[in-house]
């Protein structure tokens, strides 16, 4: 096995790992009832519905 002659510096190795690390905004999905954005399999916060039907009332 091949052995490195150097120590890697932290900056190297950090910019390397900076790759796996993009975020990607969060999913959004649109209300059946009402048409506001939530996200997907959650109530929506606008109208209290979910899958069509009202789950929560919203006074």
């Amino acid at each position: 096995m091949s052995v490195p002659k150097r120590k890697t510096g932290r900056s190297v190795t950090h910019a390397r790992r900076s790759a796996n690390t993009v975020l990607k905004p969060a999913a959004r999905a649109l209300c059946e009832q009402c048409g506001a954005v939530k996200l997907p399999h959650y109530v929506c916060g606008n109208c209290g519905s979910y899958n069509g039907r009202e789950v929560l009332s919203m006074e």
